[in-house]
């Protein structure tokens, strides 16, 4: 049966009837990627039957062909029988039967309207804008053209915060899609449905007003790339309606100050814990950490609503989260801080759900390199740290908790976009969290900073470094001590935070000449047990500098709930933001 197709097909080869007729022509879909053995090709038969075959990329594009003239002549035979049936009486002469089984003929012809050999490998035959001719039938090829695979709402709307929906797409880009929101009109006089009329937006993101609380939202996307090429549209409707929002929340008062991204030469730092969700939703926090707080404001869709809208509004160069679920970070904050122009990576902690998440302002910045690391394991192997482990070896207690710890470091070099002889060195950590803990977080930091010194003196010497993140660390801390000084004495009382037989001393010192960016605040953690402060922005004095420090919440905002979090704060920690220039 090959053998007569492949004949087939060869004597229309430079036949004038075999060219592409003139008309409409329908789509064939080729998906060609090199990392995959195999292409696809999506289209509908002229029987109207539709086709989803995979080829080898490396065989001859005459196989290919052939296997598409057996199936419309299938799809033919099929269609035959089926009329066959229909008649009153009678049935289709031999001819007829013989035309109808027959297989069509089958070319592919190039852009400048050439016939492409049979001995052409698929990869190279099947390009973008070529015609394939099934019998009279002529279709379009679209090689990997725009395609939307997964559009998402989120599940909480609420009035005057921003809907960001997640959208993930093959060969397009968000930024080259087309968006349209529409709202919801319910019919008239119980019909059947919905109508939907169209809201005045056509951006990726959508704020809605408090007119459309109780209505739902519809979002139309059709996915486009960077050549204007455009695939099918999608549609998605969100499950529940808008509804109201806090009213005041407790960083509006920020924004005021953070309206516009800053300018060539400065940067706008974010650091912030912004709550697990894991840690929030459990019996404990409910019933013992957080009983002030209202059930739903502990919720995550409630606190992502909070959450997505703060940090858009501070316009941020630079965001070091903590405490980020990795949930959180694919379906939620990627998407929707993407939408904003800020790309995310993400750094699970080691047997836990959560982790740290590094976000830099793309059209600032560039990554040139990461060098994560997980503290207990580079502390047990890595040869920089042969002199602490050595140290810590004499004081087995201690150095089994340091090595059960779960801590990591983040560690982004970014490059400007504007002039690339300036680097930065950004690091981003949260450390070990218990009250009596701070001889194990001096141990950490220690390991931190010895990395840190690797990346920026040795991989990429004399490079400017912000140190993010929550410390866990007061003021009056050995941690905070030895960051600030550059050393710490091995009669620390810290070294006996969790009494004598965990006592290990010893002295410590690092390189850096660093400045906390927003200074000591009364606190960044305020629950109902507890304020303090232990988050900070850690920057390297010799080189950049504080232009302003965004003036945190005021204490009857945080207090107007009890504690944090609460319905108008998404976390129990506050967000650092502060603006750094270049000396």
């Amino acid at each position: 049966m090959w053998r007569r197709l492949r004949s087939a097909l060869r004597r229309l080869r430079g036949s004038p009837a075999a060219r592409p007729p003139p008309g409409a022509m329908e789509r064939a879909v080729v998906r060609c990627v090199p990392s995959e053995p195999k292409l696809s090709l999506r289209l509908v038969l002229p029987d109207g039957s539709a086709r989803h075959m995979q080829r080898d990329q490396a065989e001859p594009l005459g196989r290919a062909l052939a296997r598409i003239a057996a199936n419309a002549a299938k799809g033919r035979a099929k269609a035959a029988k089926k009329s066959k049936k229909a008649r009153a009486e009678g049935g289709p002469a031999a001819g007829e039967e013989e035309e109808a089984a027959a297989a069509p003929a089958v070319r592919l012809f190039s852009r400048d309207g050439e016939a492409v050999a049979e001995e052409v490998p698929n990869a190279a035959a099947w390009q973008d804008g070529a015609v394939l001719q099934v019998g009279e039938a002529r279709y379009r090829v679209e090689r990997n053209p725009p395609a939307l695979t997964e559009l998402q709402l989120p599940r909480s709307l609420l009035a005057g915060f921003p809907v960001c929906p997640k959208v993930s797409a093959e060969f397009a880009a968000p930024q080259h899609c087309l968006f349209r929101w529409y709202r919801e009109r319910p019919a008239a006089g119980g019909g059947e449905g919905p109508a939907w009329e169209e809201a005045a937006a056509a951006e990726r993101v959508f704020t809605p007003s408090n007119a459309l609380v109780g209505l739902r939202l519809k979002l139309r996307c059709t996915p486009g790339d960077g050549a204007q090429r455009y695939g099918p549209p999608r549609e998605v409707e969100s499950s529940g309606p808008v509804e109201a929002g806090p009213g005041a929340c407790t960083f509006d008062s920020r924004h005021l100050y953070t309206r516009k991204v800053c300018g060539e030469g400065s940067l706008r730092a974010v650091s912030y814990n912004i709550l697990a969700d894991t840690y929030a939703q459990t019996e404990f926090s409910r019933s013992v950490l957080y009983p002030y707080c209202a059930p739903y404001a502990l919720e995550l869709d409630y606190r992502q609503n909070l959450l997505k809208k703060e940090l858009a509004g501070y316009s941020a160069d630079l965001i070091c989260l903590q405490e980020v679920d990795k949930s959180v970070f694919v379906d939620s904050l990627a998407p929707a801080l993407d939408a904003f122009g800020l790309e995310g990576r993400f750094r699970i902690k080691e047997k836990q759900h959560e982790g740290l998440a590094t976000f830099y302002r793309r059209d600032k910045f560039s990554l040139l390199s990461q060098h994560d690391i997980a503290f207990s394991e580079a502390l047990l192997s890595d040869p920089l740290h042969k002199e602490l482990r050595d140290k810590l070896a004499k004081y087995p207690l201690v150095q089994e908790k340091v090595l059960q710890r779960s801590s990591a470091l983040q560690v982004s070099v970014l490059q400007s976009t504007t002039d690339p002889s300036r680097k930065l060195c950004v690091a981003n950590t949260h450390l070990y969290w218990h009250p009596k803990g701070g001889n194990i977080r001096l141990i950490q930091i220690a390991v931190a900073l010895s990395h840190i010194k690797h990346v920026a003196c040795d991989l990429y010497p004399s490079i400017p470094i912000i140190f993010c993140g929550d410390f866990n660390s007061t003021p009056s801390s050995g941690t905070y001590s030895f960051i600030n000084s550059g050393s710490i004495a091995e009669d620390h009382e810290d070294w006996v935070s969790n009494g004598e037989e965990e006592r290990c001393n010893m002295p410590l010192s690092h390189p850096f000449k660093l400045l906390s960016a927003c200074g000591e605040p009364a606190y960044t953690n305020y629950v109902g047990g507890f304020h303090g402060c232990l988050d900070y922005i850690f920057i390297d004095k010799n080189a950049l500098e504080v232009e302003q420090v965004i003036p945190l919440p005021s204490h009857e905002e945080i207090t107007t709930y009890q504690a944090l979090p609460s319905v108008s704060h998404p976390s129990d920690h506050i967000a650092l933001v502060c603006d750094l220039k270049w000396k």
